[in-house]
Parts: structure tokens; sequence; C-alpha cells
């Protein structure tokens, strides 16, 4: 501590951006000045990416915030929040980084705001490393609003790696505080669901192949649903570059959402991205968890937030989830424990995380 500024080691555990994400959008909403060292110390290319940077911005406008270090490359930022307000606000990687991870970074903020709130996020709404957006749609949306509040997620463009281009415009309004969470029975599979997309110069057969690799793949192990992944080619208007890639959702009797997903590149053949994201589907249905291995790290900030105590049944904790964890509780009052789930199968790998959030009230409304 620095006088009463907080210091965050970015250099340890994931490693990664995520940890930016995470103590920058507490630092924002608690009104804690922040100092973040070792900038994604864990990655090739330390310091800030174009989309680190960006999502850094955008936190800094919402709450007429202070910034040092933001620059590109910078392994060293402090940050000295203000007071959140709504509006409109707009956040350009000018990269093809992610928009969903901008708006990780941007909505448990604009939550606590004094008014509704617009963000325009641009970058790459389907990008390596990051989920693509119609995950965010199709699974991260209707799980989180279990938190007692809803968003509107509206793409006007998608954009593609290297380019980028894509746009998403996010509409929400705040909320007094949040909800906990209970989400530990699984249920059974009832349905099985997705698109296989192509963009640009693309022929729609390259969906179509994905989509039928994927349903054989997942016929192997499930054999009695009826699984119906849309191929689709996006509009011109709608998308900016050459892009190809495969969502796949499970839903069960409970309404979790579970998915797999993969990304076309050139030179990986169409069958093998389907391939991909129907194992990676499978897999998290495997392990017996309400949610998969991307939106696990993705709750943990709301749960860390909410007003009484949430519970969430995982596979394997992921390393992001542990790193969420980590900062979450060094941030706020939120205590988290995770447990081996003992009603499982002895086989099954599954956990329950659970946490005794802190009961952010939002002091605006």
């Amino acid at each position: 501590m620095d006088g009463d500024r907080v210091d965050i080691d970015g250099g340890i555990m994931e490693g990664g951006g995520q940890i930016l994400r995470v103590s920058t959008a507490l630092s924002c909403l608690l009104g804690l000045p922040l100092r973040v060292r070792r900038i994604r110390a864990g990655r090739s290319q330390p310091g800030l990416r174009p989309q680190h940077l960006s999502g850094l911005e955008m936190i800094r406008d919402l709450c007429d915030g202070k910034l040092n270090g933001g620059e590109i490359g910078s392994t060293e930022i402090t940050f000295t929040p203000g007071k959140i307000k709504g509006g409109t606000h707009i956040a350009d990687t000018k990269t093809a980084g992610s928009v969903c991870l901008l708006m990780q970074v941007a909505m448990p903020c604009v939550l606590f705001a004094a008014s509704p709130s617009e963000l325009h996020l641009k970058g790459g709404t389907n990008a390596e490393m990051a989920p693509q957006i119609d995950y965010t749609v199709m699974v991260f949306k209707p799980i989180i609003e279990k938190f007692n509040f809803t968003f509107n997620c509206d793409i006007k463009r998608r954009g593609y790696y290297p380019q980028g281009g894509g746009e998403v415009v996010v509409q929400m309004s705040p909320v007094k505080e949040l909800s906990p969470i209970n989400l530990t029975e699984r249920g059974t599979v009832t349905k099985i669901y997705g698109r296989a997309f192509v963009a640009g110069a693309l022929p729609i057969k390259l969906a179509k192949d994905m989509s039928a690799a994927a349903v054989r793949c997942i016929r192997r192990e499930i054999r009695d649903l009826y699984i119906n992944i849309q191929p689709v080619r996006e509009p011109d208007d709608q998308a900016v570059g050459t892009g190809s890639g495969i969502i796949i959702v499970a839903e069960t009797s409970t309404g979790c959402l579970l998915a797999g997903s993969s990304l076309g590149k050139r030179g990986k053949n169409a069958d093998k991205v389907g391939i991909e994201a129907a194992e990676m589907l499978l897999q998290n249905l495997k392990h017996g968890g309400t949610v998969d291995d991307s939106l696990q790290d993705q709750l943990i900030i709301f749960m860390a937030l909410a007003k009484g105590v949430s519970r969430v049944k995982s596979g394997p904790i992921t390393l992001h989830t542990q790193t969420a964890i980590h900062f979450a509780e060094q941030l706020t009052k939120a205590k988290f424990t995770v447990t081996k789930s003992e009603e499982e199968d002895p086989g099954n790998d599954t956990y329950i995380i659970e946490c005794q959030g802190m009961g952010m009230i939002n002091s605006n409304l």
C-alpha cells in the first residue's frame, strides 16, 4: 500500500490482461486508487496491448478518473477513480482486440452508475484467446442476468483478425444491488444448437463442413438428441474482413448453458474447426458442472459484488478463475471457498465455488 493506494502485482498467477480487468473494475467500483506493476509479465509480449489500453481508457472515462502510464507496452500504471457516470462511452481497440474483453471490464462498473449507459465497443468480435461475441450473447448473457440485471447487446458489425473493425453496442441500466446466484443443479441435456459462420471471401460450404463435422463428433457420445447447428454466411454489410468459426451450446433441463467454440484460420481444415468445438463442448459436459470453462472466471466479479451467498458447481478450477478469486478477495470484502463436490461420481472432477458477496450498494440510486 502506498498511502491508501492498492498495489497489484500483474505478473502473478495467470499473469495476463485479466488481472488488469478485474482490479481496475473493482478499483473503479470501490473508489480505490490502484497501482498495477509488472503488467502481463506472464505473456510473450509483456505490457499493455491496444485492447488493454482501450479498456483502461474507457474505465477512466466512465468515472472521470486519472490514468498514468497508459501507453502501449507500458508495464506499470496508476489509476485514481472518480465517480461512475452513465451515458455513452466508446472504446476502440483499432485492432482485432476483443470487444468481449472490453465488455468484461466495463459491465460491472456501469451497473453501479447513476444513469443508463450505452457502450460502443470496437475491435474483433470473434477473436482468439477471448470469448466470441456469439458466446457472450448465447451463454454469458442469459446466465449473468441471473444476478438480477439485464442488458442489450446489438452486434452492428463483425470484425475478424487481423484488422478488426467490428462494433457492438451494449445498453444497460444501473441496479441498486446484485442478487446472489445458485447454479448447482446440472439437470440433463435437453438440446444442442449453434451456428457455424463464414464471412468475407469464404464460401458457405465451409460453414456446412464445420457444422457436419461437429454433429458427427457429438453423435458419437450423444445419440438421442436432435442437434441443430445452423451454417450461416454473415451479410457483407455486417462484417469486415474474412473470418469463420463455430459455437455449439448445450442447454439443460435446469437452464444451464455450456458451450464449445473454435475459430477458423488460414490452413486449418473446416472439419478440424468443427471437431475442436464439439470436443470442447463434450469436455465441458463430462465434468458434471453447471458452467463451462469460459464462464467460470467471468462469474467471479459478480459473485464478489452480490449481496448474499452465491454457489456455482464447476469442473476443474481454471487458472483464470483462481486469479479472479485472488484479486476479488484482495480488493473487496468478499470471501470465496472452493471445495470438491462430494455428491458426484468420484471419477468426476467437480467443485463448488461459494462466495459470501460484499453486497455492493449503488449509492447513486
